[in-house]
């Protein structure tokens, strides 16, 4: 990865239902002008890109929401004008996001045609029962077509499945997960279900309606997990995210290698050499906005080098493959043992939990359990 290389996250904000697990930025809208939209877009983006010259894009992708809603029309002119705002790298990886109904799956092949070549696909489970608790519209059968329609338009599929449930047992997730494998996609996204504030699922929990898988049930699942991927060729390259080597998602890389990324459209945050920037959230206001003075930003803010350091390292300790110390140091201005406390490294190796080799540090298998915990022990405040 190339300092002077960037990603594009591109923010499509509805969906025709709220999750009750969900807490990201996603809005249900009776209507939508989608010719508004997609010219504020396209607005916005150009806002971003000015301020971005002489970058060489290496993928884009578009989160919401369900971009699978976005009419292709309008991914294909985001795509095209990327390409003419900044230099395109070989291999162009373009991610869309879509959930696995009969509705989104027809317009797979549209999406192909306007560019788009690798699908994150959100299955979450594989029975009717879990989809229905999760407040999912589609089915099973629904789902696994829309994943085979989906593999016979992108050549990169990835799905995306929630384990560690309430009463879910270990022998029923790794058959789930069983299933799962057999599908033959080249990476998998496994998360372990959190209660996140502000959703449907806290209130329940709030009222007790709603007891989560206890935690160390939840570790044994997540360990039978990393050694089951691994076993099928698809190993965990972070702390939820598994492929097949070289199938890894570039576009994650780059917030996880802590790289330089714009982020358009509501609520959407970015990295631009050391400014954070942030959208507004709700979709109308965003609009508003881009519509008063161009772009839809309503914060940027210089990153101090620590704050640099400390997002840096908290991203980057979630990959396998760790962080090199000598490069945040070069990003943060700081030097390398400002960076981490020495003495939890030390103590934290000899436990086996992290290691440091060559100025590399990771966090191990072990470890990966407790990463929340190692980060606040070795990133010096």
């Amino acid at each position: 990865m190339g300092e002077s290389d960037l990603a594009l996250y591109i923010h499509w904000p509805f969906c025709v239902s709220k999750c009750p697990y969900c807490d990201f930025n996603s809005h249900v809208r009776s209507h939508v002008d989608q010719d508004e939209w997609r010219e504020a877009l396209l607005a916005d983006l150009a806002h971003e890109a000015s301020l971005l010259p002489g970058r060489r894009l290496t993928s884009i992708f578009f989160g919401g929401g369900t971009p699978s809603l976005i009419p292709p029309a309008t991914v294909a002119a985001l795509i095209e004008a990327a390409a003419d705002h900044w230099a395109v790298a070989p291999g162009l990886e373009i991610t869309l996001e879509a959930n696995p109904s009969s509705v989104e799956a027809a317009r797979f092949g549209d999406l192909a045609a306007a560019g788009v070549n690798r699908v994150s696909l959100g299955l979450q489970a594989l029975d009717d029962r879990t989809l229905g608790w999760l407040g999912r519209a589609h089915g099973v059968a629904e789902s696994l077509k829309a994943l085979s329609t989906a593999q016979s338009h992108f050549g990169r599929v990835s799905i995306d499945l929630i384990y560690a449930r309430p009463e879910q047992s270990l022998d029923d997730w790794l058959a789930e997960l069983e299933r799962a494998l057999a599908f033959g996609t080249e990476h998998v996204s496994l998360y372990q279900l959190t209660i996140e504030p502000g959703t449907q699922f806290a209130t329940r929990f709030a009222r007790g309606e709603l007891v989560p898988l206890d935690p160390d049930s939840a570790a044994l699942q997540f360990e039978a997990t990393r050694a089951r991927m691994a076993a099928a060729g698809l190993p965990a390259y972070e702390t939820s995210n598994h492929a097949r080597p070289g199938a890894e998602s570039r576009h994650n890389l780059t917030y996880w290698r802590y790289g330089n990324y714009a982020g358009i459209g509501p609520g959407a945050h970015g990295r631009r050499d050391g400014i954070a920037t942030a959208r507004r959230k709700k979709p109308e206001n965003w609009l508003r906005r881009v519509g008063e003075i161009g772009h839809g930003i309503e914060v940027e803010e210089t990153l101090s080098g620590r704050e640099r350091a400390q997002e840096a390292l908290i991203m980057g300790l979630r990959l396998v493959e760790g962080v090199d110390l000598a490069r945040i140091a070069r990003l943060s201005g700081l030097s390398v043992e400002a960076l981490v406390d020495d003495r939890a490294v030390a103590r934290l190796d000899r436990q086996g939990l992290v290691t440091l080799n060559g100025g590399q540090l990771r966090v191990t298998g072990a470890g990966a359990l407790l990463l929340d915990g190692i980060l606040s022990e070795i990133v010096t405040a």
